[in-house]
């Protein structure tokens, strides 16, 4: 049971941070709010958050902004549901903006496609500080939390604003789903944003959300992913190949970790000119964030925490050979990683039982 001292200390440091920032942005103008490519729960929730929070207490609209794509239908489904306004990148005139927001990314993190050249005002994100973000004019990074949304709602509690049903249901879904219901780094608090949003978050949303109709090629990715999958002891490595969207290595990384044996899952594929990781594990002397930095040095970026990491193997030559021959770089790495030597791997699922 978490202590009512506990829970006013973290409230008492957001009422500090949300008050410096919107100190600091009283007076300014047109704000944009940049999220990570392939936009996820989190990103989501967060920008949903600090745009109700610069209207309320600003009179400021702010322009949510992402790139790359929406593939996965449970993300699909929360902006739908939840009427979350999005616009490109690409189609924003950045040079109309006096501020600029990043959430759940940083500068230099290669997983935004901000311009390196632009300017980021403020940054607030809960993985782990870049150097980039020190040049930033305001920073709230606390990578002692699980979830971005919930500094985003301790900002809203803080200020006195209140939570309607729909933004509710975003923090909680963003929670959930970043933490695996609690289960997966989740901080306290964390586990008290959960605890307090579920009762006010609409329950039939929340359904359509995590059960939504899946196109074909989600299965076909499953397949793909089942049949190409090697077990190296406790580790097991998946090549899903050419992808039709980002998320699904992570979501399928996702998926294998609970195979019975395993601790560690690698799970890439071939998007674009790059190949897309992630990584997953149950072990508590992993750090999933330093590993796959390790693994893409010089050769893409990186980054994440100690159960969960995604990165990019960047500029990639286009056919099966190349990709072939980054399976193969980045198994080794793995496997140096978990000092498990050279196992013979072994299909998950054997020749004829497909």
């Amino acid at each position: 049971m978490v202590s009512d001292s506990c829970i006013q200390e973290n409230l008492r440091r957001s009422k500090e941070h949300s008050d410096e920032m919107l100190e600091w942005l009283r007076g300014k103008g047109k704000t944009a709010i940049i999220i990570h490519d392939n936009p996820d729960p989190d990103c989501l929730a967060s920008a949903m958050a600090l745009r109700h929070l610069l209207a309320m207490k600003l009179s400021r609209e702010a322009v949510i902004t992402f790139s790359g794509m929406m593939g996965r239908s449970e993300n699909i489904a929360m902006a739908k549901e939840l009427e979350i306004t999005l616009t490109p990148l690409e189609l924003v005139d950045l040079d109309e903006f006096s501020v600029v927001c990043m959430l759940d990314t940083q500068p230099g993190t290669g997983n935004n496609s901000l311009p390196a050249n632009r300017r980021v005002d403020i940054v607030i994100d809960h993985h782990p500080q870049r150097e980039a973000s020190n040049s930033c004019r305001w920073v709230d990074i606390r990578d002692d939390y699980g979830v971005t949304a919930t500094i985003l709602y301790e900002y809203l509690l803080a200020q006195n604003i209140h939570i309607g049903t729909k933004l509710a249901t975003a923090l909680f879904y963003a929670i959930k789903s970043e933490t695996q219901d609690l289960g997966r780094e989740a901080a306290q608090p964390d586990r008290n944003a959960y605890l307090h949003l579920f009762p006010v978050s609409n329950k039939r949303i929340l359904y359509e959300i995590a059960h939504p109709k899946l196109p074909v090629e989600h299965f076909r990715t499953i397949h793909s992913g089942v049949e190409n999958a090697l077990i190296y002891g406790k580790l097991l490595v998946v090549n899903l190949r050419e992808i039709c969207f980002p998320e699904v290595v992570s979501e399928m990384a996702d998926y294998l970790i609970r195979l019975e044996g395993i601790e560690t899952v690698l799970s890439m594929g071939h998007y674009n000119d790059g190949v897309v990781l992630s990584i997953r594990t149950t072990s508590t002397q992993l750090n999933a964030g330093e590993v796959i930095r390790r693994l893409v040095a010089g050769r893409g970026v990186g980054g994440g925490h100690g159960m969960m990491a995604g990165g990019i193997l960047t500029q990639l030559p286009s056919g099966p050979a190349a990709l072939q021959e980054a399976e193969e770089y980045l198994t080794g790495r793995m496997l140096d990683e978990l000092a498990i030597g050279e196992p013979v791997p072994v299909r998950l699922i054997a020749s004829g039982q497909a």
